[in-house]
């Protein structure tokens, strides 16, 4: 009766967790769908009219102008006039939209587009938070070097990698770990530590002791 009941609940486990992905994402496509219509409405609407096409090819060909701009937009700010015209748009629009700048910035950071981006530059590290003598350890992106040997790191949380803290850390405290790649610890930061074995983590601690 037990064995029934455990292939009874794995079956269902299992089921559900190839399910449920699937149906969460075609509840996002159909959100971001019906968002984008949404925003694309005062556009949409009055060509749709005026022409008599069908909805749906008007919804795809303003949204393809849109792709179209933000094309264009991107390859004018890539030159000096235009950057100088991004720096006058940008402050401002700062003035009048306090959280516009910050916005850019997260964008900028998620999208890989910021230099110092440690989603793009950063490199990972295991570090001890509280000193060498604790041995609590956290994974970390090298976010910067400083002069006097310290180092900024930031310590992602689990599942959501795109937020955390940031820590000033003396060298002793930091064991870079150039043999992981980015990509590869972030994926184990999403899956709340799952993984870290594998990658050897905790390899060479022994070595994070003042010199």
């Amino acid at each position: 009766m037990n064995r029934i009941k455990h292939f009874i609940r794995q079956s269902f486990i299992g089921g559900f967790l190839v399910i449920a992905p699937a149906v969460i994402i075609l509840l996002a496509f159909r959100w971001a769908v019906n968002g984008v219509r949404d925003l694309i409405a005062p556009l949409a609407t009055p060509l749709a009219n005026a022409s008599g096409a069908p909805p749906l090819l008007i919804d795809i060909l303003v949204v393809f102008s849109i792709l179209f701009t933000c094309f264009v937009v991107g390859t004018l700010v890539a030159t000096s006039a235009g950057r100088l015209i991004q720096n006058f748009i940008d402050r401002h629009l700062s003035r009048f939209a306090p959280g516009y700048r910050m916005v850019r910035d997260i964008l900028k950071q998620m999208l890989g587009n910021d230099s110092n981006s440690p989603f793009n530059r950063g490199e990972v590290a295991v570090v001890k938070l509280y000193g060498v003598d604790i041995p609590t350890m956290a994974t970390a992106i090298i976010t910067s070097r400083h002069d006097n040997g310290w180092f900024s790191v930031f310590v992602p949380t689990g599942p959501n990698p795109t937020s955390g803290f940031v820590y000033h850390l003396p060298p002793e405290c930091v064991q870079p770990r150039p043999d992981i790649k980015l990509d590869t610890a972030f994926k184990s930061i999403i899956a709340c530590g799952a993984g870290s074995a594998e990658l050897n983590i905790t390899a060479g601690v022994v070595d994070l002791e003042p010199s």
